[in-house]
């Protein structure tokens, strides 16, 4: 294999990551307090608004019914705007975080669910605030799931990454559809998914570790 060919490889996997880098976080950073929203705001819960609840419910589940592929297209316009362009890795991270957004939000509710009602009545009953409550308890008590589910959505962006290569998004799902299938080169294929799967075993790991150590606190 030339030199140049290894260079576009780590260039591929430099993009990969770092697309998967910039959506995971701002969707984390959006996602988790989404997620929260999501929670307390449900009937009977500590900041009860079923409106609110039901608009925000809606927006999510239309989020996470759209194909990645489907919905790469249909926001160009928006991407365009945001990014000065539609193709390369600063343009895939913009879908990328869209779609991940309400993905991370429906895990972290779901982590919420896990949590012992009990736990929530006995804040309330020592007079703790709804602030209180969601960063005293909620979420130190749901750490163990939020971890879980970032890990997953890091997972999930791993393989959309890959399919926005498809499309011109860059990275390693670029290489491997233009110098591996295009090109009729297996090596080049075969390399692209190892270090997919390498990614995605890294990914899981250290997800896996975190989980290890919030549990332990």
């Amino acid at each position: 294999m030339s030199s140049a060919m290894i260079d576009l490889i780590l260039k591929a996997t430099l993009d990969t990551l770092y697309m998967v880098g910039v959506s995971g976080v701002i969707s984390a950073l959006v996602g988790i307090p989404l997620g929260v929203l999501l929670y307390v705001t449900r009937p009977r819960q500590i900041l009860a608004e079923p409106t609110l609840n039901r608009v925000l419910g809606a927006i999510t589940n239309i989020g996470r019914s759209i194909p990645f592929i489907i919905l790469m297209v249909a926001i160009i316009p928006f991407t365009r705007m945001l990014v000065g362009s539609s193709i390369g890795t600063n343009a895939a991270a913009v879908p990328l975080t869209i779609a991940a957004i309400p993905f991370v939000a429906r895990l972290v509710e779901g982590a919420l669910n896990e949590i012992p009602p009990g736990l929530v009545e006995a804040a309330q009953s020592m007079g703790a605030t709804p602030w209180q409550i969601i960063t005293k308890v909620l979420v130190p008590e749901a750490r163990g799931g939020i971890f879980t589910a970032l890990t997953v959505t890091a997972v999930t962006l791993v393989s959309y990454s890959a399919m926005a290569g498809a499309v011109g998004g860059g990275g390693l799902g670029d290489l491997g559809i233009r110098y591996g299938y295009n090109r009729f080169n297996p090596t080049i294929m075969l390399i692209t998914v190892v270090i997919l799967v390498v990614m995605v075993q890294g990914f899981q790991s250290l997800g896996d570790y975190l989980v290890r150590k919030s549990d332990h606190k």
